[in-house]
């Protein structure tokens, strides 16, 4: 298995640059025994008395600083973490050197260290209440406009901050539909993990085992909606199979935890949890989130449904439009 296993080629016109209104009313591709063509809102349909839907109820961070360097050139600025005056961040600045002094509106900041592809800075004040006042939440790479409303970028449901990226098969619920779904019958499960701007990295080598860290919690009240359902498991997003992945144990039971996890999940994969279907967007080539579906239900299954994706003009990556996979 090679890296290249996880190309594919598409029209660059695809890739969507802001959200469909309503949300819900966005493409929604269903892959069974066949491939059928719905709306989002029609999800309802597939959902029993008796399931249990889980959702990734993080919250997007106005991670995105801009300033300038001390000399002038601009900087940009992704905050990861976080420790009082100081974070570990990603850096968009030419000739970064350690001791070069950076100003972000009426905020000093300076270079103090470097661990791998990410800078260590030090600010004036404090991380959290800079980014209150002045930040922007961090679009995606391949979206070249602001994102000019938090709602755009936020699940209805976000709850708990800390995401440097929204946890984006969630941008399709509304209120109204999640309404819709539980008055079926259907229990909601909360979990919470934490974005990374990793996400977004290139991966180097398919053969690693471990992806950058990130932060996830599950409660004992949530755990039990999934361990005591009556009927089937459908996740919101890779990033809420990545959890119950990182908190089941050998037998596939879910059990309360918080920490921090690397787990990468790719074809080859022995799925822990039970898993019935998966909500998740359409991904970028070579991206651990389409591995990551790969696993679920065959690279070839998945890669050939992108293609019929594509004959049908489907909308690609955070704000684009979405699948159903079950398993």
């Amino acid at each position: 298995m090679e890296l290249k296993d996880f190309d594919y080629s598409f029209p660059k016109e695809f890739i969507a640059q802001k959200p469909i209104c309503p949300r819900d009313y966005s493409k929604l591709m269903v892959i069974n025994d066949r491939i059928e063509h719905k709306r989002f809102y029609d999800i309802v349909e597939y959902l029993q008395k008796g399931d249990v839907l889980v959702i990734n109820e993080t919250k997007v961070i106005h991670a995105k600083l801009r300033g300038r360097k001390d000399t002038g050139g601009r900087v940009e600025l992704i905050v990861g973490k976080i420790d009082k005056n100081k974070c570990k961040c990603n850096l968009k600045i030419r000739n970064p050197k350690i001791g070069k002094k950076l100003i972000f509106k009426k905020y000093n900041a300076e270079i103090i260290g470097q661990d791998k592809d990410r800078f260590i800075v030090l600010f004036d004040s404090d991380v959290n209440k800079i980014m209150n006042e002045i930040g922007e939440l961090p679009a995606p790479p391949y979206v070249k406009r602001k994102i000019d409303r938090d709602g755009q970028y936020q699940t209805v449901y976000s709850k708990k901050n800390g995401s440097v990226a929204a946890p984006t098969a969630g941008l399709h619920f509304t209120k109204r539909l999640l309404d819709k779904i539980k008055k079926k019958g259907v229990k909601i499960a909360k979990v919470c993990l934490h974005v990374d701007f990793g996400t977004f990295l290139p991966v180097r080598d398919i053969k690693q085992k471990k992806l950058h860290l990130e932060y996830f919690e599950v409660d004992k009240k949530n755990v039990d909606i999934i361990n005591k359902r009556k009927g089937r498991l459908f996740t919101v997003g890779t990033t809420s199979v990545r959890t119950l992945e990182s908190v089941a144990d050998k037998k596939g039971i879910i059990v309360a935890k918080k920490g921090k996890t690397e787990i990468f999940i790719k074809p080859g994969y022995k799925f822990k949890t039970k898993i019935d279907g998966l909500i998740t967007n359409f991904h970028l080539p070579k991206s651990t989130l389409l591995m990551l579906v790969s696993a679920f239900v065959g690279r070839k299954n998945i890669l050939d449904a992108y293609k019929v994706a594509i004959e049908n003009k489907y909308r690609f990556f955070s704000f684009g439009d979405a699948m159903l996979i079950f398993r």
